[in-house]
């Protein structure tokens, strides 16, 4: 099914504790089963998609702590629900090595200006910006559907360091980053499997791994404060940004 199993698959399970923790580690399946795995570009997009969805339903539970937040995220998930059937169609059609020259500056700058911001005072911290209206939060669902389906990515790599440079509140940003996960995956799933590209055994294996891992992250990491969490968030972010930029010019 999967070239190098003993070593792809622990490291899929690593992926989906990061995404229990923080929203972001989906990032880290595509490179994975494509480079090390020897699985080909679209169908490793494809299974990545539908195996996201498990670890997407996982993240219900803590939503539900969370009502007010995850209400606001409601026109985010519609935009992502169009945005990653618009993305899956287009796989072949736009380059996706140039995508990721983007996505690679906009989570390195993100992490950079998320960690410098928990170093400042509390007296210092520069203020939350003025709350999202619903035309920005379904245009950002549309433009991180479209992403995350293009490069397998899953959604939170987008949303994270988008909503983290429009000065949204760290926990909303987290909250949309587990929430977006559910539609993007559904929704560029569909597409994949209508296009024959989807290996049902391959997403089924990698979804019950993420939803493993994902259930042990989400339990590490509920006791963080929400500075605590920032800096985990960015930390992670600058992770993923170097493995981007590793993967470009390797």
């Amino acid at each position: 099914m999967v070239a190098n199993a003993w070593i792809v698959l622990p490291a899929v399970l690593i992926a989906g504790a990061l995404i229990g923790a923080s929203g972001i580690g989906g990032v880290l399946m595509v490179p994975l089963l494509t480079r090390l795995g020897d699985v080909p570009l679209p169908q490793a997009i494809a299974a990545s998609s539908l195996a996201f969805a498990l670890p997407a339903l996982v993240a219900l539970g803590p939503l539900k702590r969370q009502r007010t937040l995850a209400a606001q995220c409601i026109p985010l998930l519609g935009g992502a629900l169009i945005g990653a059937a618009i993305g899956a169609l287009l796989v072949y059609r736009l380059p996706g090595a140039a995508l990721m020259v983007g996505v690679t500056a906009l989570v390195l700058f993100a992490g950079i200006r998320g960690l410098m911001a928990t170093t400042r005072s509390t007296a210092h911290e520069v203020p939350d910006a003025k709350a999202l209206g619903t035309t920005a939060w379904i245009a950002l669902g549309v433009i991180v559907g479209i992403g995350s389906a293009l490069t397998g990515t899953g959604g939170p790599v987008l949303v994270l360091p988008l909503l983290l440079l429009l000065r949204q509140p760290v926990l909303l940003a987290v909250v949309a980053a587990q929430a977006i996960q559910l539609p993007v995956a559904l929704a560029s799933s569909v597409v994949h499997a209508m296009a024959g590209r989807l290996d049902w055994p391959l997403a089924a294996l990698c979804g019950a791994l993420l939803l493993a891992g994902s259930l042990a992250g989400q339990r590490a990491a509920s006791g963080l404060d929400p500075r605590q969490l920032q800096r985990l968030v960015s930390g992670l972010l600058l992770a993923v940004g170097g493995w981007f930029v590793w993967l470009l010019v390797a």
